[in-house]
């Protein structure tokens, strides 16, 4: 397996992880409501969930930005810069988790972490369109437009939505995260 292969699947194994570590996590824990609760509470200081959703952040944090490096070969410096925020802003969220008792200096720190992330999240899909129309993928720019937008929207809003907010955060979070898994796999099927 080629080292660019092995990126790829750093662009599958990142999101999947995180995905899978808030579906489990979610599972364990008897009083959580995903479609109300962020993902960070299954992370929260105290939380029997934390170490499996912190490992979750982590394989996230780490994983994309090495298949960012991929990604500047494939779709430029912009979508790869911003795929690599996304992971490093991931990686503030897990060493930043929000405390139990709430409306600490670290819950700030937290708050202002996971919305870098989603921006660039976001921002990730929408920069790689004018590389893909350049590369004659009009309807892969088509998706990608679709989904930043998507994600753009879903993840502000579980910013001003006080109550039911997780599930526009998960939904603004895993279409981007599908994106990059489905980008990962076209990248290995070129290869």
């Amino acid at each position: 397996m080629t080292p660019a292969s092995w990126l790829a699947l750093c662009g599958i194994a990142g999101p999947c992880a995180f995905v899978g570590a808030w579906l489990l996590a979610g599972l364990q824990e008897p009083d959580y409501e995903p479609l109300r609760d962020a993902i960070s509470q299954l992370a929260r200081e105290g939380a029997g969930t934390r170490p499996l959703m912190t490992a979750g952040f982590v394989a996230f944090g780490v994983l994309v930005p090495l298949w960012a490096l991929l990604l500047r070969r494939v779709l430029g410096t912009g979508v790869a810069v911003a795929a690599a925020v996304a992971g490093l802003a991931t990686l503030g969220v897990a060493l930043l988790p929000l405390t139990a008792q709430g409306g600490q200096p670290q819950d700030l720190g937290h708050g202002i972490a996971a919305g870098t992330g989603y921006l660039v999240m976001a921002a990730t899909p929408l920069l790689a369109v004018a590389p893909l129309r350049r590369l004659g993928h009009a309807r892969a720019a088509a998706t990608s437009t679709v989904v930043g937008v998507v994600s753009l929207i879903a993840l502000v809003g579980s910013l001003l939505v006080v109550d039911r907010s997780g599930g526009l955060q998960r939904l603004g979070l895993t279409v981007v995260d599908a994106w990059h898994v489905v980008v990962a796999g076209w990248v290995l099927r070129r290869r």
